[in-house]
């Protein structure tokens, strides 16, 4: 780690002398990835499975804690290999065979970064108009300059700074959401939240996935990123049980919380649906805008900063003969222009864009639960010069998980419905089996599941031997 703070360290494998800390120092990344006003949306969310404020806040709990296990135990790698994910994935798919599920994460990594960072640029929007006499486009430059510029701060000098600039992300963004509750909490209409009636089973298990897929999943993907600083005679317990409680503490309660407020007023549960940060702000005096401005932009930040610094890895796993930083510089470029594309010339690209990085999210579940039924499965720790060996152990190409990706993708858009874009509505051909594409299952994401399912047991079973036999060389 050079003294600037730089960190040059990529796919590599983190040295003795550079390895510190306990599993405690987890709970800071993880936290301010996951202290964000779209937790308080889901609140809506939920409830729009039709179920009441118990279901959802059931649902939101264990969903939330049952993905952050995912995250917990792909951080186990990175303790027990100090290298980041997408290099250890290589052992699952070969040194040659890991382009593929690298491409597409560093796809929903760079997509993810670019909505977040665009988020927050509207909300800061948001926030000016209701102050007024602020020009529209300066109010958008001003959260865009904000949240941009933090993003590529962090992202690009790495690990080093984002464990300190997280920390205060973290402080900032608690405080200021503890400040919104204590402002709107009498906008609470008890009545109306005991009157709303229980929902069916496929309501809550379709808010129960969205749990699992809108809050935890999408990490599984870069946690070992975070976790390959750690000694390797750390707690594996801890470095699980810090993650979770890092990552599911604050959005339970804010989902929770957003529940409330959505199963009071119909109206701004309507209002979330098409503008979920700046809704918010209906329900605050004018003097606290500002606040709520500053704790938007801070809470989407701090996921924004995790995509980005996975992102400059990723790229770098799959082969781009670079530095990390100076991947990460590129990958910032692309999110800047993104950014500027999506909040000031295609003013209906950003639901379209976030319905293919939807579609996205099912063949990247198939490879979390590979990795994660990979992780599970090996008693020994990684050959790692092999690693970066197509000839070695690892093998170039592992064309059984290279198949369960495709079969799993197959069966899982055939589960779900994108109601996002004209162009996704092939999705869900194989809901005819359970209802149709208008049925009590249609919108319960079950092919997500179904995905999840066939990647872990499908690796399992296909792979164990391979894992046996690497492992005893």
């Amino acid at each position: 780690m050079a003294n600037s703070h730089l960190e040059l360290n990529g796919t590599n494998f983190i040295q003795e002398s550079e390895r510190s800390g306990s599993p405690r120092s987890l709970f800071w990344p993880w936290a301010a990835g996951n202290v964000s006003f779209l937790a308080l949306s889901y609140g809506a969310f939920f409830l729009g499975f039709g179920i009441s404020f118990w279901q959802a806040s059931f649902a939101a709990i264990i969903g939330t804690v049952a993905s952050f296990v995912a995250v917990g135990i792909s951080s186990l790698a990175g303790k027990r290999a100090n290298a980041p994910t997408m290099t250890l994935s290589r052992a699952a798919f070969g040194v040659k065979g890991n382009l593929l599920p690298g491409f597409l994460s560093y796809l929903i990594f760079v997509g993810w970064e670019t909505v977040l960072v665009s988020l927050a640029t509207l909300a800061t929007e948001t926030v000016f108009n209701r102050l007024g006499h602020i020009d529209h486009n300066l109010s958008r430059i001003l959260g865009f300059l904000c949240a941009a510029g933090l993003t590529v701060f962090g992202g690009v000098l790495g690990y080093s700074v984002i464990m300190k600039i997280q920390r205060w992300l973290t402080s900032a963004t608690i405080l200021l959401t503890i400040g919104y509750i204590a402002l709107t909490f009498h906008k609470i209409d008890w009545h109306a939240i005991h009157s709303i009636h229980s929902g069916s089973i496929q309501g809550f298990v379709g808010a129960l996935i969205f749990g699992i897929t809108g809050i935890g999943l999408g990490w599984v993907n870069s946690a070992a990123d975070y976790s390959r600083y750690l000694p390797r005679t750390v707690s594996s317990r801890g470095v699980i049980g810090w993650t979770v409680f890092g990552a599911s503490i604050v959005p339970i309660i804010l989902v929770m919380y957003g529940s409330l407020l959505a199963g009071s007023s119909t109206a701004l549960s309507e209002k979330i649906a098409n503008d979920p940060i700046g809704a918010l702000t209906t329900l605050l005096p004018t003097w606290y805008l500002i606040p709520f401005a500053i704790v938007a932009v801070l809470g989407l930040v701090g996921g924004a900063i995790l995509d980005l610094y996975s992102s400059g890895i990723t790229l770098v796993s799959i082969g781009l003969p670079v530095k990390r930083h100076v991947a990460a510089s590129i990958d910032s470029v692309i999110m800047t222009i993104g950014t500027i594309y999506i909040v000031w010339i295609a003013k209906n690209f950003f639901i379209p864009f976030q319905g293919f990085l939807i579609t996205l999210g099912v063949p990247v579940a198939v490879w979390s639960a590979i990795f994660i039924a990979d992780v599970i499965m090996r008693k020994r720790d990684y050959a790692e010069a092999e690693l970066f060996d197509p000839s070695g152990r690892y093998g170039s190409t592992n064309w059984r998980s290279i198949g369960l990706v495709v079969v799993g993708s197959i069966v899982g858009w055939g589960f779900v419905t994108n109601g996002f874009a004209s162009w996704l509505s092939w999705q869900g051909y194989f809901l005819g089996a359970i209802g149709g594409k208008s049925g009590a299952w249609a919108y319960a994401n079950v092919g997500v599941i179904s995905a999840m399912l066939i990647g872990f047991f499908g690796h399992v079973l296909l792979s164990r031997g391979r894992i046996a036999r690497q492992e005893a060389n």
